[in-house]
């Protein structure tokens, strides 16, 4: 008895952001809001909220660490096509556990600049809330995710820590919602959708 008052008292302790947090994320849901800190593209550090997305496409992509050998390959990836998510109406964002200073520390030593913010999740929030925190590792797996511009969640891939992604395939597959049809397997921008 003792134990469920505690759990209630904390509970109201906990902020609406933390709270956010337990609730985790479906595919075909809204993505609860929550407010992170981010490197941005010019070197400032910010604090934002998903929210200030809304009304366009997001792409958020997590990755395990900075100053390691995959992360680097994808990330620059994503960097390499931010024009094509822009023309889109999409933003990008990236997350991993280390703070912003590790990643503006990573840019400047190696990485190099990005066009797109970098969630600096220390406390394990933003991965947690997506389910993709590795709790004995305090790390992410690469997972990337798709939220549409009513906060919905569209998609959600996960890998496992030693394989890369496609970042084409992310693109497709943003493009393939963006129809508002029915798409076969393979489909490709330009080819017959199924209808509605």
């Amino acid at each position: 008895m003792r134990w469920i008052v505690g759990m209630k008292r904390k509970e109201k302790q906990m902020s609406q952001d933390e709270k956010a947090c337990c609730v985790g994320v479906k595919v075909g849901l809204p993505v609860s809001d929550l407010k992170t800190q981010v490197l941005m593209p010019d070197g400032s550090f910010k604090d934002i909220r998903l929210s200030d997305y809304r009304g366009k496409w997001v792409v958020l992509f997590f990755y395990p660490l900075d100053f390691t050998f995959v992360c680097p390959t994808e990330i620059q990836g994503f960097n390499a096509k931010h024009e094509e998510f822009k023309k889109l109406g999409a933003e990008v964002l990236t997350a991993s556990t280390d703070s912003v200073f590790s990643h503006k520390a990573w840019q400047e030593h190696g990485l190099g600049k990005l066009r797109f913010p970098m969630i600096g999740d220390t406390n394990h929030q933003v991965s947690s809330m997506f389910g993709v925190l590795v709790e004995e590792k305090g790390i992410s797996l690469r997972g990337t995710f798709i939220i549409d511009p009513q906060g919905v969640l569209q998609s959600a891939v996960v890998n496992n820590l030693s394989v890369g992604r496609n970042v084409e395939e992310t693109l497709r597959t943003l493009q393939a919602f963006q129809t508002g049809e029915l798409t076969p397997c393979g489909w490709t921008p330009g080819q017959k959708t199924l209808g509605k």
